[in-house]
């Protein structure tokens, strides 16, 4: 009866089960791992999604004849010089805007209710806000607590000092060994399969390096050409904090349906305080840039679109969150996309399977 393929999965569940209850009662011995993969977590990431970028143009040199532990080393001589000329051109200005935001944002909420206070008074706009009071009373309460905690968040950037240490002094490091090594990987990830499952297991792995690839490498050109629409229409229309906003839009809008609200709300904020028709054109500027992208850049670049609902990247989102913070919404997706791809390929295995027993049992019977 054991011998028969339904027990055998019911005892390899109560098995899983038992080995996860099991480990929840000596989670203490696993404290310090977790500790360890924690403080690794950041750039462990950022080396993956650096790998991701920086692959093409390792391969591109290697094809060129140049040896690929050489091919490195002059890409990162690239980005040195290209973080030179940031900190030379971009960073003062970008440091100036972030010092005036801290500086002038405990006066951020009072020039938003003064505006609300203008629109009030006028003729034209005040039958909109009629019986609005505790609204707007809210809203200045909600928008004093976000602002107050974007402030406490920039001023004790101190206090993650030693996370940027372990990040430079680690990414380098990790990146290298990723981009000269990595074609070893799926062979030892391949050894760990049995003999039969290994070229599902290739092809597994194909498909997850080509998901992983294609959603970072594309999302990466897409959103900063965003972020350069937006600060061109920033400029363009005398926006304050017009590179500060642009340069937040971009990480925030790796969050797909949900970055592009999140990255709109601040800027609509601040244009609303400099004055209601700053507001607008913002919003105009926002609109017809994310049009751009999407039904013009995506397709050229992108080819096609994630094969993800909405709803589901939502929930995603929130559980990313709640797990591990912005982190945690950053590597929602992907690690999603990595599972399902898994999923579908050992539920294919698993059919595959079925369908070749079946004959088997028909004749006995």
């Amino acid at each position: 009866m054991l011998q028969h393929k339904y027990y055998r999965t019911c005892i390899a569940i109560i098995l899983f089960l038992l080995i996860v209850y099991l480990g929840s009662k000596v989670s203490f011995l696993l404290a310090p791992v977790g500790a360890i993969i924690s403080l690794l977590l950041v750039p462990m990431m950022l080396s993956g999604f650096m790998y991701y970028l920086l692959r093409p143009l390792v391969n591109y040199l290697e094809r060129r004849k140049i040896k690929r532990p050489l091919a490195i080393l002059l890409i990162y001589l690239v980005f040195i010089g290209l973080f030179a000329i940031f900190w030379v051109a971009v960073w003062p200005t970008l440091q100036d805007q972030g010092n005036n935001f801290i500086k002038n944002a405990p006066n951020l909420v009072q020039d938003l209710q003064n505006q609300f206070n203008q629109l009030r008074e006028n003729p034209t706009t005040a039958r909109f806000f009629k019986g609005e009071s505790d609204l707007t009373t809210r809203l200045y309460e909600y928008l004093n607590n976000g602002v107050t905690w974007v402030t406490d968040s920039m001023s004790n950037l101190i206090g993650i000092v030693s996370s940027i240490v372990v990040v430079i002094a680690t990414l380098p490091i990790l990146l290298y060994y990723m981009l000269k090594d990595s074609h070893k990987l799926p062979g030892i990830l391949l050894s760990l399969l049995p003999r039969k499952y290994r070229k599902e297991g290739q092809e597994t792995l194909n498909d997850i390096d080509s998901a992983l690839s294609s959603f970072i490498v594309t999302r990466v050109i897409l959103n900063v050409i965003l972020g350069i629409m937006f600060y061109v229409g920033f400029l363009f229309i005398g926006l304050p904090y017009s590179l500060l906003l642009a340069i937040v839009s971009i990480p925030l809008n790796f969050i797909p349906y949900v970055g592009a609200i999140l990255s709109a709300v601040p800027v609509l904020i601040v244009g609303f305080i400099d004055s209601p028709m700053t507001a607008v054109w913002s919003l105009v500027i926002i609109i017809v840039a994310q049009q751009i992208q999407d039904n013009l850049l995506t397709p050229i670049i992108y080819g096609k679109s994630l094969d993800i609902h909405p709803l589901t990247t939502v929930v995603l989102v929130l559980v990313g969150g709640d797990f591990n913070g912005i982190i945690g919404v950053l590597i929602a997706l992907p690690l999603y996309m990595v599972a399902k791809i898994v999923f579908l390929r050992v539920y294919g295995i698993i059919l595959a399977g079925r369908s070749e027993d079946r004959p088997a049992s028909e004749e006995i019977k």
